[in-house]
């Protein structure tokens, strides 16, 4: 057993509550997590109405019973979403902005076996159905965080060395705990200093506002413009009441969005990427006028096209995230195969939707407004990781001027 166990994962949930999701006296909290995690569950509610929560609702999961409902269940009873679900959520949304506090923990490959096209069909059912939850979440209309838990088939994908399970738990435990800041003798003031030292970042790149980004690396050479009054954000985030939370935890990038009208060139990943249960490595995406034209993955090929070509909006990018290479988490060597750690271990983008906080008065804005302004619309959103050691990036100026924001992975403003 990882040492002082105990009191680390009671330590992490009231993190996840009162700096995560901010609970405040009447909220309600709506918690996706799976069975195996219900220590953390049962921590996180006391945790949540302790703090005034009027109401905890938890929603179970389970990966083996998810492999079996897509292996088994016909196309068209797995894409049949009941309408109380839809109506459920709707209601959740839109009449109690009910706080979500989603922890993930999933086996990265858990659907490798499952027909591509059977994940795709779902992903884009699931994503049109719960479209209102997707836009409230985008528009910080209501307080979110994603966290993670260890799960076994995750740790044994992470540290397939080490010779039990229950090791590879406590190792992927402690690096989360560490990402995490919950070894500090303050978590939450040590939360609140990680946050300064972003926002600072974010500062500066708002003052620029650069008209676009290039990016060089082995296999890459993308330029991305941005549009008018974007905004880089970082870490805090505020929901209209101006109650503050932070929506991934961990996290270690400030980002904006790219306007989606002006994109030309080539990028490569770096990391793998776990998309719907599904792994997809070595992704190269090509863009011109704005569009991805191809998109090809050495693993997992069928799903990252499916992905791109078969969604609306899906040949556009919705998020440009600066990450640096020396962050914690890159450093620490481990390659997670989970989008929540290795988006901030690495610089990335988004395929889909952009946040309409990424620009002044887009939560104001229709979807055409949003689209004529250079921000993506789509009912996906998915994140691939493409930052390196080797990685420049400029900022070009509307006057053509040229300044360094990264060299070789690290900051260079």
């Amino acid at each position: 057993m990882l040492r002082n166990f105990k009191e680390n994962l009671h330590k992490y949930a009231k993190l996840l509550v009162s700096k995560g999701i901010n609970v405040q006296a009447g909220d309600w909290v709506k918690m996706t997590i799976s069975v195996d995690q219900a220590p953390l569950a049962r921590l996180v509610t006391q945790e949540a109405y302790a703090l005034g929560a009027e109401k905890v609702i938890v929603k179970w999961s389970d990966d083996e019973i998810s492999k079996l409902h897509y292996l088994h269940q016909p196309t068209e009873v797995l894409t049949n979403i009941p309408d109380y679900e839809i109506q459920e959520s709707e209601d959740h949304v839109l009449n109690h902005r009910v706080s979500r506090l989603s922890i993930v923990s999933s086996d990265p490959g858990l659907l490798n076996e499952v027909d591509p096209a059977k994940i795709a069909a779902y992903q884009k059912v699931f994503g049109q159905a719960f479209h209102a939850q997707r836009k409230a979440t985008q528009n910080d209309d209501l307080k979110w965080t994603v966290a993670s838990a260890a799960g076994a088939g995750w740790a044994a994908k992470v540290f397939p060395d080490l010779a039990t399970t229950e090791e590879q738990i406590d190792a992927l435990w402690d690096q989360i705990f560490k990402t995490c800041r919950v070894y500090e003798e303050d978590p939450i003031a040590a939360w609140d200093e990680h946050k300064k030292t972003l926002n600072e970042k974010a500062a500066k790149l708002n003052e620029m506002q650069f008209d676009a980004l290039h990016y060089t690396a082995p296999g890459t050479d993308l330029t991305l413009g941005l549009a008018k009054n974007h905004i880089w954000c970082s870490a805090e985030s505020k929901n209209p009441k101006g109650e503050e939370f932070i929506a991934n935890m961990p996290t270690e990038e400030v980002y904006s969005a790219p306007d989606t009208h002006r994109m030309d060139g080539v990028v490569r990943s770096t990391k793998p990427l776990s998309y719907a249960g599904t792994l997809i490595e070595g992704i190269e995406v090509r863009f011109k006028d704005g569009k991805i034209i191809e998109v090809s993955a050495e693993k997992g090929d069928e799903t990252i096209k499916k992905l791109v070509f078969d969604n609306e909006g899906g040949t556009g990018l919705g998020e440009v995230a600066l990450v640096p290479n020396p962050s914690p988490i890159s450093q620490s060597g481990v390659t997670f195969f989970n989008t929540l750690f290795d988006e901030n271990a690495s610089n990335h983008l988004a395929i889909g939707s952009a946040y309409p906080t990424t620009i002044q008065g887009g939560t104001k804005m229709s979807q055409e407004e949003l689209l004529k302004n250079g921000m993506n619309t789509s009912i996906v959103h998915v994140d691939f990781m493409i930052g390196s050691d080797k990685m420049d990036i400029d900022g070009i100026k509307i006057d053509g001027t040229i300044v360094p924001i990264f060299r070789n992975g690290d900051w260079a403003i």
